[in-house]
């Protein structure tokens, strides 16, 4: 039994906002590319910084991409819809992730390993010459504040839409500000002599980055693979799915109950004859109910 189709009226309001949020990503991440390029120099944290930033925007064209098509109608091509466009988003947004972390890692273990003096000249601006550091650092004050904040904003909207997609490109706005943090850090020390600090800065950064890809990776090869719906930010599984397994079997006793997860939303199959009422997802999930996209019942 189908429950709902396309995007539920449920949660129409919020996704609408984040596809919002992802188009103002795409605006001012991309200015802030501009910004880092043009005074980039030879540091190796600002290079890795532009390289995160051009990277970051993945996640965003993906969640824009996957909500077009998760609105189509179901057809004789994909009779089932295109529910899962978000869960083949999501394995994108990781590899993204996982991606920038890993280009991070290397250019800094190789800086470090060749020991490479990186040096900061100076600029001429208005007849005066300042040292390139104050630009850089300048940029990179910049480069911070809009993933802070549209990193914030998004956490929330992709709880309540349950978007793994969105919390993932949270997680990549997290990177983001945090790599500039640290190439500020690195820039600041190749003014004090530190050449070392450029490239530990961005290593520092780069492991939490893989740390956060790598449970991102998990949660979407399990999606894919028709595992048991997991949590938004850990690889434990889903509150809403073990209450509805707990409701399932509360109500038609100790019976087999297999959930997957198909992007946001939830199919259930339950191994005991259908009822002459079947429950309906606000019976089952409450106010989570537009996450039942199916309920299916097979006799044993």
């Amino acid at each position: 039994m189908i429950l709902h189709s396309g995007i539920p009226d449920a949660i129409a309001a919020d996704v609408r906002h984040g596809e919002r949020l992802e188009w103002w990503t795409l605006l001012w991440i991309g200015s802030v590319v501009v910004v880092m390029a043009l005074v980039m120099g030879a540091s190796q944290a600002m290079k890795s910084a532009v390289i995160e930033d051009v990277l970051s925007l993945i996640p965003a064209i993906v969640f824009l991409l996957s909500v077009h098509w998760e609105r189509k109608r179901a057809n004789n091509r994909f009779p089932f819809g295109y529910r899962r466009a978000n869960s083949l988003a999501f394995l994108v947004a990781a590899t993204a992730l996982l991606a920038v972390g890993s280009f991070l890692v290397f250019e800094s273990v190789t800086t470090l390993v060749r020991q490479e003096h990186p040096t900061v000249g100076g600029a001429t601006l208005f007849g005066h010459t300042i040292w390139l550091g104050w630009l850089m650092i300048a940029a990179l004050v910049y480069s911070v504040i809009p993933p802070l904040i549209f990193g914030r904003i998004k956490q929330p909207v992709a709880k309540r839409i349950n978007d793994k997609v969105l919390h993932t490109d949270a997680l990549m706005q997290k990177a983001d500000w945090q790599t500039g943090l640290a190439a500020i850090a690195g820039i600041t020390g190749i003014g004090f002599g530190w050449w070392w600090a450029d490239a530990g800065a961005a290593l520092f950064i780069a492991l939490s980055i893989i740390k956060d890809a790598v449970g991102a990776l998990r949660q979407a090869v399990a999606e894919l693979l028709d595992g048991t719906p997991r949590a938004l930010d850990s690889n434990d599984l889903a509150d809403d799915a073990e209450r509805l397994i707990a409701a399932l079997k509360a109500r038609f006793g100790d019976i087999d109950v297999r959930l997957r997860e198909t992007g946001r939303y939830i199919a259930a199959e339950v191994d005991c004859r259908p009822p002459v009422t079947i429950p309906t997802g606000v019976e089952l999930m409450g106010e989570k109910a537009w996450r039942l996209a199916s309920l299916s019942f097979r006799p044993e």
